[in-house]
């Protein structure tokens, strides 16, 4: 299928991209890899008048230390975040993500940005940022602004990005000591296949048993689970919190799963993420 006519606007700055937002408004939509927006765009679910082409603002796409958090442009691809040795050695849960997205093409086109701002509750990278206590640096005609991950994701592809703005940087909380404890498991029908359910844990660093755990295609959003975190704090073990998993979400049913296999797929993953994680 081909998309909707639409015109073309090669952004060669964030301000240009900023300026070409405000000039035309609603109509508009951001190009990165063009992995989320160029099939919505073949099966007319999505009708942008205008492209604004961003792919090839690198000031955009790096991985740097900054004091006690790990600063990561939102044009980042995902190869470089499975790859980067920083990533590796400090946040190596978002390396492990990063290298289960998609196939190697969509690793070496797809960028963080575009797939946060996407906002699929399918996604994997999400729940990375949720796990990681991810804060997300969005700039906009009215200056600067940071979002907590847990308000980013607003509705089913929806975030808290506004229709001027631009997701420029993701930072994520660095531990003086030690990178967070992690892990990340996926179910799907095949290896390359969006996520039947998945889960992420990350242990919070200088406790014994308290993470944060993220849920993958549990709900209209990407979503934490506070039961989880709240049992693993009072003292349960990882196999009695991960009984929990399901609590708090609303999976949908589909071809793959039905609501009650995606809540027993939530136990299950959550209790493996937990224990890799090493919360018993």
């Amino acid at each position: 299928m081909h998309p909707a006519a639409f015109e073309y606007v090669r952004a060669g700055s964030a301000g240009e991209a900023l300026a070409a937002l405000a000039e035309h408004g609603d109509e508009a939509k951001l190009l990165a890899g063009g992995h989320s927006l160029l099939p919505l765009m073949k099966l007319r679910l999505a009708t942008p008048s205008v492209l604004v082409d961003i792919g090839e603002l690198d000031d955009l796409a790096y991985v740097r230390e900054d004091g006690d958090v790990l600063a990561v442009g939102a044009l980042t691809r995902h190869v470089a975040l499975e790859t980067d040795a920083t990533v590796r050695g400090r946040l190596p849960l978002l390396a492990e993500v990063a290298h289960v997205v998609g196939d190697p093409q969509v690793r070496n086109r797809g960028t963080l940005g575009g797939s946060l701002a996407h906002g699929d509750p399918a996604s994997d990278l999400p729940a990375a940022t949720l796990a990681l206590d991810a804060t997300f640096v969005v700039e906009g005609p009215r200056g600067r602004r940071e979002i907590a991950a847990p308000a980013f994701f607003t509705g089913f592809l929806e975030t808290a990005v506004e229709p001027d703005e631009l997701l420029v940087e993701v930072r994520f909380p660095l531990a003086h000591d030690e990178p967070p404890a992690g892990a990340y498991h996926k179910l799907t029908r095949r290896s390359q296949d969006w996520a039947v359910v998945a889960a992420a844990a990350s242990r919070v660093p200088g406790t014994a048993n308290e993470a944060r755990v993220a849920l993958v295609n549990m709900g209209p959003v990407p979503q934490r689970a506070p039961a989880v975190e709240a049992a693993l704090a009072s003292g349960a073990s990882a196999a009695e919190a991960a009984e929990l998993a399901a609590e708090h979400a609303a999976p949908s049913a589909d071809i793959h799963a039905s609501v009650d296999y995606r809540r027993h797929l939530a136990r299950v993953l959550v209790r493996r993420a937990l224990t890799d994680a090493g919360l018993t």
